[in-house]
């Protein structure tokens, strides 16, 4: 296994997609350059979904474009289906993150298709990445949401969990996400899954996405590093959530995440200290926003020395 975890931050767009408020362009790009340079070095700064469903995504383009520009970053978006490919694939995101649901009633209610159609339109996508002639072809990431269960559904069968796993892979899919979108998962049950996904998808790099919800963000990511997984997803402070899971208390913490990591000798990159001071940015654009974050209530400890610190 790997000594080293890779952390990407979503807050940009799962955390933004749910605050009422606009956060500013330049107010987004401040906050994109400055997790750069504390070393996170993946960010999903944006959602490639029509403006008038959610605004936070009006300034996409301008996003991009300066999330692009920071040298050594990979810039990700979210895609709802295949004209969000299209306008990705335009601008030269690095990564296309599609998003399907489990969960059958969560699918109809979030994309108002079938996992069939999203299956469908997933093969689309890659079609047209493949076929594109753009001088660096993106990687098209495909995601499983729900997949521990839904508050519209309850429980989902772990084996389907797989099964659609293994479809995305045969579709073409460059990497997969395992996500507990509505925080349903337990250790025990994300050991399991993330156990038999990795089984039987070969070779395919697969991370995991962790919510809040119920306080396990943490020890389900700790989980799913026993299974070998090396690559998760979370967001600065906190922020963000499902429109669905109400009550919901957002995704797992980048900083506690990443302390987390450092503190079992696995190396994030990331200096935590310079991360903590991100922080502020969120503070000042969205001042009533709740935040979240052990490690900013109570700093590190005295004489730390993480991978990032004794660099």
């Amino acid at each position: 296994m790997s000594d080293k975890v890779t952390i990407r931050e979503v807050g940009l767009r799962d955390g933004l997609q749910i605050v009422k408020g606009f956060m500013p362009t330049d107010t987004k790009l401040a906050w994109i350059a400055a997790e750069h340079a504390a070393g996170v070095t993946e960010i999903e700064v944006c959602s490639f979904v029509p403006p008038r469903l959610i605004p936070q995504f009006a300034d996409a383009e301008a996003v991009v474009n300066g999330a692009l520009a920071l040298p050594g970053l990979a810039a990700t978006a979210l895609i709802p289906n295949l004209k969000g490919a299209e306008r990705g694939l335009a601008l030269g995101v690095h990564k296309l993150n599609y998003v399907m649901s489990v969960s059958e009633r969560h699918n109809l209610a979030n994309v108002r298709r079938s996992t069939q159609e999203s299956l469908d339109d997933f093969r689309r996508i890659v079609a047209l990445v493949r076929d594109s002639q753009v001088p660096r072809r993106p990687k098209v990431v495909g995601g499983l949401s729900t997949a521990f269960g839904c508050t519209l559904e309850g429980r989902v069968s772990e084996a389907r969990v797989v099964e659609l796993a293994v479809a995305l892979v045969r579709a073409g899919a460059d990497e997969l996400t395992i996500a507990d979108t509505v925080g349903y998962g337990d250790p025990a049950g994300v050991r399991r899954v993330f156990k038999a996904v990795l089984d039987n998808v070969g070779d395919i790099p697969v991370a995991a996405h962790f919510h809040d919800t119920r306080g396990l963000g943490i020890a389900n990511a700790l989980a799913a590093a026993d299974t070998g997984i090396r690559a998760f997803d979370a967001s600065l402070a906190g922020l963000g959530g499902c429109p669905h899971a109400p009550g919901a208390t957002g995704n797992v913490v980048t900083e506690d995440l990443a302390f987390l990591f450092e503190s079992m000798g696995l190396a994030t990159g990331i200096d935590l200290n310079q991360l903590l001071q991100v922080r502020k940015i969120i503070e000042a654009s969205l001042p009533d926003e709740p935040l979240s974050g052990g490690l900013a209530r109570a700093g590190l400890p005295r004489g730390f020395g993480g991978h990032a610190l004794a660099a």
